[in-house]
């Protein structure tokens, strides 16, 4: 039932809603977003996800807004008004308050006919047949349609602003969706330290290096450029074939092509050339230096993952 309400909104889109993602965009103000009850809830979800989209909006709660809060609306705000029935005694109180200022007001509204509907300036109509409870009443396909049309709103928004990944990162610092986006390999290999042998290093000085550094893997340089790499596999590999290895030295068992990666790649394509690879580690490179290790469990913990 849902679902085929979500479907039909499509139908009842007209100029209204693109006058409305118009008039939002070109305002020099945030967007006030306004209910009561449930109307209340989708709202705050629709100002969080216009925050989050760099679209700045404030929830005014309807009952409060006439005990003081119509204070918050500034001269280029624009307000939206959501109501199902647009019929409400706060939602007929309140109108007329706000079309007495400078502000433009948007209706989301099921019922276009309603006080709401004849008073905004832009109705956005999400009528809807039946609520999904099977006594009509609770608010549940009338509350979806509303949220289905707040999105409509912050993507076509998001969309005429150019937001694009890193502005999302930017908004989501703390997320690990935000992450994938900004975290670089630099930010997480800086922590570790830095394990590094010479190709004629004896193993057993190369099995000390891996041990005291605990990254399971030692790089092999020279003048600080990457020319190897041994992992503790390669130590157990050879430890299975050879009794006798005093004489062996990093150049020996070392792998001749390690994968590396740029200290100012991102973190989640570090992930990713691990997975591609089958590996737990990759040798960090700045300007073509080694620079450190970035190993898999710290992407984990970051939540790349």
């Amino acid at each position: 039932m849902e679902s085929n309400a979500i479907a039909n909104l499509s139908d009842l889109l007209d100029d209204n809603f693109s006058k409305s993602v118009e008039l939002i965009y070109k305002s020099k103000g945030r967007v006030i977003i306004t209910g009561i009850g449930k109307s209340a809830i989708i709202a705050n979800k629709i100002v969080a996800t216009l925050n989050s989209t760099g679209t700045p909006a404030v929830f005014m709660h309807a009952a409060d807004a006439i005990h003081g809060d119509l204070g918050l609306i500034l001269e280029d705000d624009v307000v939206v008004c959501i109501s199902k029935s647009g019929n409400t005694p706060e939602i007929k109180v309140l109108v007329p308050l706000i079309k007495n200022g400078p502000n433009k007001m948007i209706a989301i509204t099921g019922n276009t006919e309603s006080f709401l509907g004849q008073n905004a300036d832009f109705v956005l109509n999400t009528f809807v047949e039946k609520e999904a409870c099977p006594n009509n009443l609770a608010p549940t396909t009338s509350t979806t349609a509303q949220l289905v049309m707040g999105d409509a709103l912050a993507v076509c928004l998001l969309e005429l602003r150019g937001f694009s990944s890193k502005d999302f990162a930017k908004y989501h610092p703390g997320g690990a969706l935000g992450k994938k986006l900004y975290l670089r390999v630099s930010d997480i290999s800086s922590v570790n330290l830095k394990p590094k042998v010479k190709k004629d290093t004896k193993i057993k000085d190369v099995i000390i290096e891996i041990s005291e550094k605990m990254l399971g893997v030692t790089a092999v340089v020279e003048n600080n450029k990457v020319i190897g790499i041994i992992t503790d596999g390669d130590l157990r590999r050879m430890l299975s074939k050879t009794e006798n290895f005093s004489k062996l030295t990093a150049k020996d068992i070392m792998g001749s092509n390690p994968k590396c990666i740029d200290n100012d790649a991102m973190a989640v394509d570090a992930m990713e050339l691990m997975e591609v690879n089958d590996i737990s580690q990759l040798l960090v490179e700045e300007n073509g230096k080694y620079a450190g290790v970035v190993h898999l469990h710290d992407l984990i913990k970051e939540g790349i993952l």
